[in-house]
């Protein structure tokens, strides 16, 4: 027998013991797929019997609020308190079980299952909420070209159905995504689609390139805001105050307001510009991209405001501490 032979005959041999150790995997693997099955229900129900009691506790302690003394008061008070911690932990052990789906994912995915099994797919997906749209704005900027144009918007229509997709399946994991932000990319999509649309003419034309510089502006804000939530999100989940799948900033430490100062006349300025839209032309296209602009100008510019503002008084407080 050649040395060649043998060797050949050698590495069957080899391969077939392998392949019993591959069985024997992966029948401990559906025996364990079989375990976390069953350990997932009975947790299921565990879960829905602890909500369940606590809430029937609240309830009863709520009743308790007239006729007590300031001993009884602050006993109730520190009662209250403490389930409130446990319903929170409640949640956050919630969402690594699998949740009916809502109503727009049912529509795109059926009733498949969308929870996320571990840490690190997790971060994946938070990952994938952010997609650089600047080279093709730059691209449709150098190229007059129709044909470019509308490759943008839909790739705008594109990422932002994705996005909507990706974060209705990160909300039913328990990210706690502001509900503006799902709404205004529901907007954009919208709006993708009125400028996708827009036939080629003197009225596009006159408005292409103040939307397209606008496009690139945007696309640099986003940049920088999203260094700025993603350096402050890594901090606070070293620490352990922030959920996994959080994707923005609702708390507030003093050493990031260097960093939203530098941000904030970026932001304003990109929702001026969003505002000017409005005015410029009345054509059924260009009304409807107004109409849209003039709701995320005033969703965005109130929601900053509304952050500035919260993050001031937890600034103030800190210092009054």
């Amino acid at each position: 027998m050649s040395t060649a032979l043998a060797k050949a005959l050698q590495e069957c041999k080899f391969q077939e013991k392998e392949l019993q150790q591959l069985q024997e995997t992966h029948r401990l693997y559906l025996q364990k797929l079989e375990e976390v099955s069953k350990l997932q229900k009975s947790f299921a129900a565990s879960i829905a019997r602890q909500k369940k009691n606590l809430k029937e506790n609240l309830k009863g302690l709520i009743k308790f609020n007239k006729g007590l003394t300031e001993e009884e008061k602050n006993e109730v008070k520190e009662a209250k308190d403490h389930i409130q911690n446990m319903q929170s932990l409640i949640f956050q052990m919630e969402a690594f079980l699998p949740k009916k789906n809502g109503i727009y994912l049912n529509l795109v995915l059926g009733s498949m299952n969308v929870n996320l099994p571990s840490k690190e797919t997790e971060f994946t997906q938070v990952c994938l909420t952010h997609f650089p749209s600047h080279h093709i704005s730059c691209l449709s900027l150098l190229c007059v070209c129709r044909v470019v144009d509308a490759l943008l918007n839909f790739l705008l229509v594109w990422y932002y159905c994705t996005l909507t997709i990706r974060e209705s399946i990160l909300i039913s994991n328990g990210s706690r995504i502001k509900g503006w932000w799902v709404f205004h990319h529901y907007i954009s999509t919208f709006l993708s689609g009125v400028m996708l649309t827009w036939p080629d003419g003197e009225t596009y034309q006159s408005f292409r390139n103040q939307f397209l510089a606008y496009c690139l502006y945007q696309s640099f804000v986003q940049y920088l805001q999203y260094y700025y939530q993603s350096g402050c999100l890594y901090r606070l989940k070293a620490l352990g105050e922030r959920h996994n799948l959080d994707l923005t900033v609702e708390g507030f430490q003093s050493w990031m307001w260097r960093g939203l100062t530098f941000l904030l006349p970026f932001l304003f300025l990109g929702h001026v510009i969003a505002i000017t839209f409005l005015f410029l032309f009345l054509f059924l296209q260009v009304s409807m991209c107004g109409f849209c602009f003039l709701v995320l100008f005033v969703g965005n510019f109130f929601t900053t405001l509304a952050v500035v503002r919260h993050k001031r008084k937890n600034q103030q407080k800190t210092k009054s501490l």
